[in-house]
């Protein structure tokens, strides 16, 4: 039985495996990827003989990936999944168990002590034509150009309403794409807003100078940047070959004439969703928090979850950016340690508080600012023919019938029952928000009354004969 075992290699998860790893303990580290870093992070492959990417402006990322990369004490099994939370029979005890699926098939690590770093991904926002190959998230985009030096197309159409527009716009300039807009739902920043974000100033102006540095760029390339502006609809054939956008007012409701771009690739940054699948498997406590990205993983202080053994740490908690994920990671590290018998250095816990603090005022102005608005995102998945789940293809008209018809169903999980929103693939990952956010509409309350979906084991497709290795017993 190792003493921790870590969902996620991204700042969050490595930042604790080094805290806990430091105090004398093993961990294990799990993760999707090939390499460690997370999305934030995302490198080439190893194959390439490049060891570390772009970090900029995160000038501690590469000490950290190194420092976790070359401690003897951490473990890390990459190109794997965590696909459910197990505990020991009664008459064992109380022990943790992780399924996870490899190549080499399924395995049960038995641990002390399970952090859950999850991380996040994009917000899905339905829409006609949202299916059509070319339609991607704006974090799609970018792993490709990171991981792959890929363009996703020649000819672009950005639209959201998060920052990360402006990020990933620069850098694909860089790499020689055409850029034929960039829409934003919302307009400039008012005098307010600017003035609330002073205090997010001190120790992030790398981040600000990245910002203005992408905003230069933008307009030295000539690129079309439109404020109170959405996507409606994306057409094409076999492909995507037009997009359609329409002015907006202050509530993000369109209004006056659609108007087409012509693009091969558009790409969706309205921002992201906490990836809180196994946190909801493992039966963690959830709250609404709509700014910081929708159902959060309740914690204590100390990034304890309710479910006993298990830690939170990173985007779970609330979409803050990659700094605080680090030093959420941190704190929950130094708490898992002392969990588990250490005692760390009430230097290290202070600095890690104040990091924490001070990353936390950063990630509450963004939080604030750039909030999607859900009701009007939700809005475009109107019309009827439009999929609301392209796993299951449930289109609006389908809901909107299950709604009218079935005058109860005041949840996402009972419409999921009724009309089968959610049991695909993805289970519900796509359409959750739309669905929730419908149901609240159509029954004039607010979306968190309308709940979230449940989580089962397995939370990600994995094979079937991962389950069979399962029995072969933990390591």
């Amino acid at each position: 039985m190792i003493d921790l075992a870590i969902v996620g290699a991204g700042p969050a998860g490595m930042a604790a495996a080094l805290e806990v790893a430091e105090a004398g303990f093993s961990v294990l580290v799990v993760d999707e990827q090939a390499r460690a870093g997370g999305q934030i992070f995302r490198r080439p492959p190893a194959e390439w003989g490049i060891r570390h990417g772009d970090y900029r402006p995160y000038p501690w990322a590469q000490g950290l990936i190194e420092r976790f990369e070359d401690h003897p004490r951490i473990e890390a099994l990459f190109r794997a999944t965590a696909f459910g939370v197990l505990r020991d029979a009664p008459e064992v005890g109380s022990g943790l168990q992780l399924a996870v699926h490899t190549a080499q098939g399924g395995r049960l690590v038995a641990a002390r002590r399970l952090l859950i770093a999850t991380g996040a991904h994009d917000m899905p926002v339905a829409f006609p034509g949202w299916t059509l190959p070319g339609v991607m998230t704006a974090g799609a985009v970018q792993s490709l150009l990171k991981s792959q030096k890929l363009l996703a197309g020649q000819r672009l159409v950005l639209v959201g309403s998060h920052p990360i527009l402006l990020i990933l716009a620069a850098q694909l300039l860089d790499a020689g794409a055409d850029i034929a807009e960039i829409a934003f739902a919302r307009g400039l920043p008012t005098l307010a807003e600017m003035v609330g974000a002073l205090p997010a100033v001190p120790g992030h102006m790398a981040l600000f100078m990245e910002v203005a540095r992408a905003l230069r760029k933008i307009v030295a390339h000539g690129v079309r940047l439109s404020h109170h502006t959405v996507v409606t609809g994306a057409e094409g054939g076999e492909a995507l070959a037009g997009v359609r956008l329409q002015k907006v007012n202050g509530d993000w409701m369109p209004k006056g004439e659609a108007r087409m771009v012509a693009a091969d690739v558009l790409a969706l940054g309205y921002g992201f969703h906490p990836s809180t699948e196994l946190a909801r498997q493992a039966g963690c406590d959830l709250h609404w928090h709509s700014a910081a990205g929708g159902w959060l993983v309740s914690h204590d202080d100390a990034f304890r979850t309710s479910a006993e053994g298990i830690f939170i740490a990173g985007e779970p908690t609330g979409i803050a950016g990659a700094e605080c994920a680090w030093a959420e990671g941190r704190v929950a590290g130094l708490a898992i340690a002392a969990s588990l018998g250490a005692k760390p250095s009430a230097a290290r816990q202070v600095e890690a508080a104040r990091m924490l603090a001070r990353a936390g005022r950063f990630s509450r102005v963004v939080q604030a600012i750039f909030a999607p608005n859900r009701t009007a995102l939700a809005a475009l998945s109107l019309p009827e023919e439009t999929i609301i789940c392209r796993c299951e293809l449930v289109r609006s008209g389908q809901l909107d019938a299950v709604l009218a018809n079935n005058p109860f169903i005041l949840s996402a999980s009972a419409a999921k029952l009724e009309c089968r929103s959610g049991m695909g693939p993805c289970q519900g990952r796509y359409c959750e928000a739309t669905v929730a956010a419908r149901i609240a509409a159509a029954r004039r309350a607010p979306i968190e009354a309308s709940g979230r979906f449940s989580a089962h084991l397995p939370v990600k497709p994995v094979p079937l004969q991962s389950y069979c290795d399962l029995g072969r017993g933990e390591e």
